[in-house]
């Protein structure tokens, strides 16, 4: 991470990157310690994701991206564990290529819940992870001779609890249906969907950002950049991400198309292609859709 310091990693509410389709639940019981015991083995809703790519106008392609509906295969767990994430390369897909690789790896080894959902446990886990994956980052770019960089969102269910984690400005929104004394609101038929912006950008224009990178020893330019080059103030590595969509925008996009039946894997693709050649986007762009269904019992 370049001038920063941790990344956030926040809980919302409950609610090798081919498409799959995972189903299984829990029902969860806080003890009171923030530990939430598994009460039953089955699941109450299914993951649908997938991802899609276009390098737009670029020679080359720099983001990466990781959709594991079964983010355990190598060690199974009792906890439920998906793992969704975007990195965005900066001067080469080096340092996209190590976190894809390795992130969730050290997240996991630095200790995400396998068995009984602690909340303050699978934040440390998160924030020790990417803070390993930056140190080891470095050392590797060190000896290899390459000074590239990548920013980062990143996706963990486990159980029925969805943890997001991001360094720069890449984004996730969550579409969440408005409810009116506990039933759906809908105007002419219509579910309405509010798009909520899940993470928060790290800029070196944004004043808490500038006092934090100049108490390091940073420097912030007129035109807000860092050392008068780096839009974003947090990165594995320094890399401006470009926004495609406003949140807004994206969510309705997708919900059209997945109302009309559309599996998530064209869907996706669909995003990426009106973001690339309807939309213009120059940058590099990669998304990935992720649908939470309710499981029918039977």
């Amino acid at each position: 991470m370049s001038e920063t310091e941790s990344p956030k990693a926040e809980p919302s509410a409950n609610s090798n990157p081919n498409h799959k389709r995972g189903s299984n639940s829990s029902e969860d019981q806080t003890d009171g310690g923030g530990v939430v015991k598994k009460l039953k083995t089955e699941r109450f809703f299914e993951i649908e994701a997938d991802a899609a790519e276009d390098k737009g106008s670029r020679h080359t392609m720099e983001d990466t991206s990781v959709v594991l509906l079964d983010a355990t295969a190598d060690s199974p767990s009792n906890l439920r564990c998906a793992h969704f994430a975007i990195y965005d390369g900066h001067g080469g897909r080096l340092a996209a290529e190590y976190t894809q690789k390795h992130l969730h790896a050290n997240v996991l080894s630095a200790g995400l819940p396998r068995e009984l959902l602690d909340v303050k446990a699978a934040k440390r886990a998160i924030l020790d992870g990417f803070r390993k994956t930056d140190e080891y980052l470095l050392q590797e770019s060190v000896s290899g001779g390459w000074q590239d960089g990548a920013t980062a969102v990143c996706v963990w269910v486990l159980g029925e609890t969805v943890f997001v984690a991001n360094v720069g400005d890449a984004k996730a929104v969550v579409a969440r249906s408005s409810t009116v004394d506990g039933l759906q609101n809908q105007t002419d038929g219509k579910s309405q969907l509010k798009a909520i912006v899940l993470t928060r950008e790290h800029k070196a224009i944004y004043p808490q950002e500038r006092a934090r990178i100049q108490k390091a020893g940073g420097a912030v330019s007129s035109n807000g950049r860092l050392q008068g080059r780096l839009e974003v103030s947090r990165a594995f590595g320094d890399r401006q991400f470009k926004k495609v969509f406003g949140p807004s925008d994206a969510v309705d996009f997708v919900h059209k198309l997945l109302k009309e039946g559309l599996p998530v894997t064209t869907v996706s693709r669909r995003l990426v292609k009106e973001a690339v050649r309807e939309r213009r986007c120059k940058d590099n762009c990669t998304a990935i859709v992720i649908a939470f269904r309710h499981k029918i019992s039977g």
